[in-house]
């Protein structure tokens, strides 16, 4: 039950973007075709659950123990660097589409504050390995909604006569506020949800 409430609180009311504000440049940047933003949504998926179950396992086993835990941020860019290159050849061999249409968006998954920050949560709130990555997992399918829902509002703009001055990336960051607003309708849920399941 602890795991619906944290997949719930994720994914709607504390969203990565539209709520803590975390992955922004690849949301404004990979938002104008929803194929993309689906692509963009696994591969952050795939590379977020990955690199929380390897910086975990870091943390506890490596920088505690050596009591190296100033090293935390160094450390966890350099497995997410590593993870996103991974991801990187896996994406040319797989799908050249896909790799193409990403194009500079995918690199940048590297210094997407997203996943460092989800990271550090992860070993903030004190969440075990499978709680980690439960939540881990469900933040990157927020992340995803999110991106897709703001990429699906961005294709039927293109195809709106919208005023000169509003045009591009002003239209952009006005319908991005309009879609936080909406998510913020979302929060109380977890409250709600805790006390009904009985959840402290």
């Amino acid at each position: 039950m602890e795991y619906i409430l944290i997949f719930i609180t994720a994914v709607f009311v504390n969203n990565i973007v539209l709520s803590q504000f975390l992955g922004i440049c690849p949301f404004l940047g990979v938002s104008k075709k929803v194929e993309t933003a689906m692509g963009m949504g696994a591969a952050v998926a795939f590379v977020l659950t990955l690199s929380t179950i390897v910086t975990y396992i870091i943390q506890r086993f490596v920088l505690e123990t050596f009591s190296l835990e100033y090293l935390q941020t160094i450390a966890f860019i350099l497995v997410i660097a590593a993870l996103v290159q991974l991801v990187e050849i896996i994406l040319k061999k797989v799908s050249p589409a896909l790799y193409q249409a990403l194009g500079v968006f995918l690199p940048l998954i590297t210094t997407n504050c997203c996943i460092l920050g989800v990271t550090i949560l992860v070993i903030q709130k004190q969440y075990d390995l499978l709680t980690g990555v439960v939540y881990a997992f469900s933040t990157a399918l927020g992340f995803a909604l999110a991106l897709i829902i703001f990429a699906g509002i961005r294709e039927q703009l293109a195809m709106v006569n919208v005023p000169k001055g509003m045009k591009g990336m002003s239209i952009a960051l006005v319908t991005a506020g309009l879609l936080a607003m909406a998510f913020m309708g979302f929060s109380g849920v977890d409250r709600g949800l805790a006390s009904l399941l009985g959840i402290e």
